[in-house]
């Protein structure tokens, strides 16, 4: 039986590993890393001393697209509400691979979703059936990401940059399209010149659609209302009272 651990390069799958290799063996172990091809320098870093650290087989796979170039064939801008980029290349791309390699009851998948948002289960259970999906986080003893990070920090392994730099999770270099306002406004902050190349792709994408899409919305009085990367700068930099900096949203991958 081979333990497939989702492995993202954030601080929940690399917990998850640890507990799954405690259980089964490094031998039996296999973490699976499915790259968007525009993650952060330091998430590869981060994944190369964790899997020394762990001992196990690491296996990278990837679809060949960025999300960019996804949203484009699907002709959607990805969302909080809809982001196809999780679909094509985390959970095809994974579905995938583990079926060509893998029966149901050759295997066991792991995700890294914890207590906190144990009501995300649901969904990948009922998604990957017939395989069995277990969450190893969700069990005792329960762990803080805060607790995960020390834990990490005491084998020596720095933690992820995106992680001390305010953002919610390490995935695509804090470009997430399913981030909110907060999550953005820390992009414009940290890493200006990705903020501006995913502005200037939103009027990329409203050019090829023929729309006004963006990425984000935001209620005003009561009404929804289309929120572009341009107009949240523009109202960041003239110290609008309007803009939510506690909205950061989150990453939904292999959940949705």
């Amino acid at each position: 039986m081979k333990h497939i651990v989702f492995y993202s390069g954030g601080i929940g799958s690399w917990m998850t590993a640890k507990r799954v290799v405690e259980q089964h063996g490094k031998e039996n172990v296999i973490l699976l890393f499915t790259d968007t091809l525009i993650e952060d320098e330091d998430l590869y870093r981060f994944i190369d001393e964790t899997v020394e650290e762990l001992g196990t087989e690491y296996v990278r796979i990837e679809d060949g697209r960025t999300p960019w170039e996804v949203f484009k064939d699907v002709r959607w801008l990805g969302n909080s509400r809809l982001a196809q980029c999780s679909h094509h290349l985390k959970q095809k791309t994974a579905d995938k691979w583990i079926k060509d390699n893998f029966k149901p009851d050759e295997c066991i998948l792991y995700l890294g979703i914890d207590w906190t948002e144990e009501h995300r289960i649901i969904k990948p259970v009922e998604n990957w059936a017939p395989y069995k999906v277990e969450f190893p986080m969700c069990e005792e003893p329960l762990m803080t990401k805060d607790e995960m990070l020390q834990e990490l920090n005491n084998l020596g392994i720095s933690t992820p940059r995106l992680y001390d730099l305010g953002f919610s999770h390490n995935n695509c270099g804090g470009m997430c399209v399913k981030g909110g306002q907060g999550h953005f406004l820390n992009l414009l902050r940290h890493f200006p010149d990705r903020f501006e190349w995913m502005e200037n792709y939103e009027k990329e994408m409203q050019d090829y659609l023929g729309q006004e899409v963006t990425i984000l919305k935001r209620s005003v009085n009561g009404n929804r209302e289309n929120l572009s990367l341009q107009k949240l700068r523009e109202e960041y930099e003239t110290g609008s009272q309007q803009l939510d900096f506690f909205d950061m949203g989150g990453c939904g991958c292999f959940i949705s």
